[in-house]
């Protein structure tokens, strides 16, 4: 009796993943509202695709198996929708698969909990007050350096609420505008350093506990057949 063996995801630590799970997303993906914006079947953009799939669900595989380990409550690590900048920082197949798994995210927290910040940025200084506007064409908020000038010093003389006409422009002081809420550099770069460090340590687990199988290389390695990368 001839046996066929399973086609795999990939290795972790050892144990064979099976690939179903990455047929399972493909097909919802060519079956979802945005499949006219994937690549055609079979060309290299869809095997790339189809890499880039399997990275992330290798990455939630691999963070499911640490998460377990460490005993970690995944339950505590609610959705996220990330920033661009953080996105961009951890790149996109983690970013990814830290949007898609709640594993990946309990493990970032663990992994990170540790990492500080010991040089303080200068505190950047205040932007100047806006003024919250409104004219014939409609409300709106405006720094007072942007108007024209005699508009902006008949504002100040008459003060909120008062309209008034200047340089042919009418215009009514409401009020300051609502200020933005402040944020703290510090936290900004504390941030940042999590990210690098969670890249890091996530770099270095792939290396030691996955191990790819031919088709589903990391799409940005260069030995694979289909990568292509110009400057």
């Amino acid at each position: 009796m001839t046996h066929t063996r399973e086609p795999l995801l990939g290795l972790l630590d050892g144990r064979p993943l099976p690939r179903t799970e990455l047929d399972v997303r493909l097909a919802a993906m060519r079956a979802g509202p945005r499949s006219s914006a994937l690549p055609a079947p079979g060309s290299r953009q869809d095997r790339q695709l189809t890499r880039w799939v399997a990275q992330v669900l290798l990455t939630q595989e691999l963070c499911a198996a640490e998460a377990a380990a460490r005993g970690l409550d995944c339950a505590a690590a609610p959705p996220v929708r990330l920033e661009q900048r953080a996105a961009v920082e951890l790149g996109s197949i983690t970013a990814a698969a830290f949007e898609g798994s709640a594993a990946v995210r309990a493990v970032y927290a663990a992994v990170t909990a540790d990492v500080e910040v010991t040089d303080r940025p200068p505190a950047a200084d205040p932007p100047p007050p806006e003024w919250q506007l409104s004219t014939p064409d409609g409300d709106f908020t405006a720094d007072p350096a942007t108007l024209p000038s005699a508009l902006a010093d008949a504002l100040r003389v008459a003060g909120p609420n008062c309209p008034v006409t200047a340089g042919g422009w009418t215009a009514t002081l409401l009020g300051p505008a609502p200020a933005e809420p402040a944020t703290d550099p510090s936290t900004e770069l504390l941030d940042c350093a999590r990210r690098t460090a969670f890249v890091c340590w996530l770099d270095q687990a792939r290396a030691d506990r996955l191990t790819l199988v031919p088709g589903l290389e990391h799409p940005g390695d260069p030995g694979q057949p289909d990568y292509d990368h110009r400057h």
